[in-house]
């Protein structure tokens, strides 16, 4: 692990969790809200076309928001095993130490800033469809 006192340890984990959990409840009121009008579309109260691709389009938005809370969540799990195995602060791919501030303002990077930037030229078309 970097060299980091146990209250900055702490500090970060703490911080992890309360956004884990916001997340979390997030993530149940979009499904709820999802549900809800999933119900709105099977009783046939979209008028029209346009008002149909409005209603499509916004569940698909609603689809795509919780996906990227669950990415998220999926990130800051990783980061709390870090903090428990010791490694967190450590980049994945040299093994330098993260500096505090990347870390302060980031709490689940995982890569220096210069192996991170690295790894976004390589991957910067993976999950990007494109026509």
């Amino acid at each position: 692990m970097a060299a980091f006192v146990a209250d900055e340890v702490a500090q970060f984990k703490q911080s992890l969790e309360k956004r884990r959990q916001l997340l979390l409840e997030e993530i149940r009121d979009e499904l709820a809200r999802s549900g809800e009008q999933h119900y709105v579309d099977l009783a046939g109260r979209v008028p029209d076309l346009g008002d149909a691709s409005v209603a499509d389009m916004l569940a698909d938005l609603g689809a795509a928001m919780a996906d990227r809370q669950v990415i998220e969540v999926r990130a800051i799990e990783a980061a709390l095993n870090r903090l428990a195995a010791g490694d967190y602060g450590v980049c994945v791919d040299c093994g330098a130490d993260i500096p505090f501030d990347r870390l302060q303002a980031y709490p689940t990077a995982e890569r220096c800033i210069s192996c991170q930037s690295i790894h976004e030229l390589a991957y910067a078309h993976e999950g990007h469809p494109t026509l």
